[in-house]
């Protein structure tokens, strides 16, 4: 992020925050009913915010605050999921993602949120069945996402067929998601079908520019294609900017032999 969107952000969050808690302290006399949704609206949106700035009690305060008004609020408990499993108390962050989906089993952003955590914990079928039910939602605006995940966690099961499908179909709903693209690049050198990688590779750069991942296998697509200099140009960016890589290991390997 540039200094001036990380300026703008600055200057933009605290007015977030005093337009949030002025919803908060409005108060409605002919209905408190609407006076509750309001502020329970606020609440989470605060605490989501406070999230975002890794300030964790700030956030923690919102939540509960939220759960006092409404003790079933499936976004509350998403919120209270994401920051157990910040503050790494997975038994807390577990239940907290399940009592969310058991409050709402149509929010999809808490199934996401729950199958990448359980992702992270080395659950791979379980992540990749929520994942999947995520992908089905056609109203999720960020499905692509969701099925870019579907394939991780289809790689991690060994389903190599889904995996790329998956990927695939993921670049289809949006083609500005790095994740998919990068993995369809190593999907095709793997299958040898070099000038497939390459575009995938080039389309990544454009996105994301350039990470270990994309330089490494950068450096192997110009090896096969006989580009010297541009073998020579990702090797030293590789070097240079990620000394302490695994795919800086990788390539010395791969040098020295």
């Amino acid at each position: 992020m540039s200094n001036n969107l990380r300026s703008i952000k600055m200057i933009l969050f605290p007015l977030l925050v005093i337009l949030l808690i002025s919803c908060v302290q409005t108060t409605y006399p002919k209905s408190k009913k609407v006076d509750e949704q309001k502020s329970l609206e606020s609440y989470i949106s605060l605490g989501m915010a406070y999230l975002d700035r890794n300030d964790r009690d700030s956030s923690r305060r919102n939540f509960e605050r939220a759960l006092d008004i409404d003790g079933g609020s499936h976004e509350a408990h998403n919120g209270m999921g994401l920051l157990y499993e910040l503050n790494g108390e997975i038994a807390l962050a577990e239940k907290s993602f399940k009592r969310s989906l058991s409050e709402n089993r149509g929010f999809t952003q808490a199934r996401v949120n729950y199958g990448v955590f359980l992702y992270g914990e080395q659950r791979y079928q379980e992540a990749y069945d929520n994942f999947e039910l995520a992908s089905k939602d056609l109203k999720y605006d960020r499905r692509g996402l969701a099925l870019a995940y579907v394939g991780q966690a289809a790689q991690k099961l060994n389903n190599g067929v889904r995996a790329k499908s998956a990927f695939e179909h993921s670049v289809n709903i949006d083609n500005q998601l790095s994740l998919p693209i990068i993995e369809l690049a190593q999907i095709s050198f793997a299958e040898k079908n070099y000038a497939a990688a390459k575009n995938y590779l080039d389309q990544y750069a454009r996105i994301e520019g350039q990470s270990p991942k994309s330089l490494w296998l950068g450096i192997r697509i110009e090896r096969i294609f006989g580009n010297k200099d541009k073998e020579s140009s990702y090797a030293l960016a590789l070097r240079n900017l990620h000394p302490y890589s695994k795919e800086y290991l990788e390539y010395k390997k791969l040098r020295d032999q």
